[in-house]
């Protein structure tokens, strides 16, 4: 059964048992999934309000566009899963001979990359989303501003905590240029993040 089919009980009791998955990759795509979630619930609580009027657009486009960053991060969640149980399969397979070496070798090479895009990508997603949500910010349903600032914080524990994945399996990273290209573009995705973060959490909080 896919993670995203279970019921949130039965999600938690497999999180917190000894398998080694799901782990932070998948969690941090949920929490991407759940801010956008959240913004996407504070432009519904905007759209159609009069009071509101003058938002209407920039709520109607960020829905829009913020689908689509749902869907993915969604599917994310079960990828990153997928992803992990392919490199453990690579690593159990048979190494007697110096083929059987060879192939196991390139499987443990081409899963752990794998195991290294998924997270880049759900990064990827959800400083998309951050940046929508700072759009948002001062242009929705004031009434809600709370469930913004929670959107925020989670697209934040996203990019981390996805970023975190991307680190672990770096070394494994056999291009060196690819593996230069992940560190290049995921430390740019985290300090512009955490600057957009850091306004965002005191604007908001100043706004209650």
């Amino acid at each position: 059964m896919k993670l995203v089919e279970m019921k949130v009980n039965e999600y938690l009791d497999v999180l917190k048992s000894d398998a080694p998955a799901p782990g932070g990759g998948s969690v941090s795509a949920l929490a991407g999934a759940q801010g956008v979630g959240l913004f996407m619930m504070v432009c519904d609580l905007t759209l159609g309000k009069e009071k509101f009027a003058d938002y209407q657009e920039i709520c109607a486009q960020a829905k829009k566009d913020g689908a689509k960053l749902y869907k993915e991060l969604v599917e994310a969640i079960d990828k990153d899963t997928e992803a992990f149980n392919l490199v453990s399969a690579a690593f159990k397979m048979p190494k007697a001979t110096d083929e059987e070496k060879s192939a196991r070798s390139k499987a443990i090479a081409d899963g752990t990359l794998v195991a290294t895009e998924v997270p880049f990508r759900s990064m990827e997603l959800a400083y998309e989303a951050l940046l929508i949500a700072q759009e948002l910010e001062g242009k929705s349903n004031l009434n809600a501003a709370s469930d913004l600032g929670v959107a925020v914080l989670n697209l934040m524990s996203c990019i981390k905590g996805a970023w975190l994945n991307v680190k672990i399996n770096l070394p494994g990273v056999k291009d060196e240029s690819t593996a230069k290209a992940f560190v290049e573009k995921g430390e740019k995705i985290i300090a512009e993040a955490e600057a957009i973060e850091k306004e965002l959490y005191v604007k908001i909080l100043g706004s209650l």
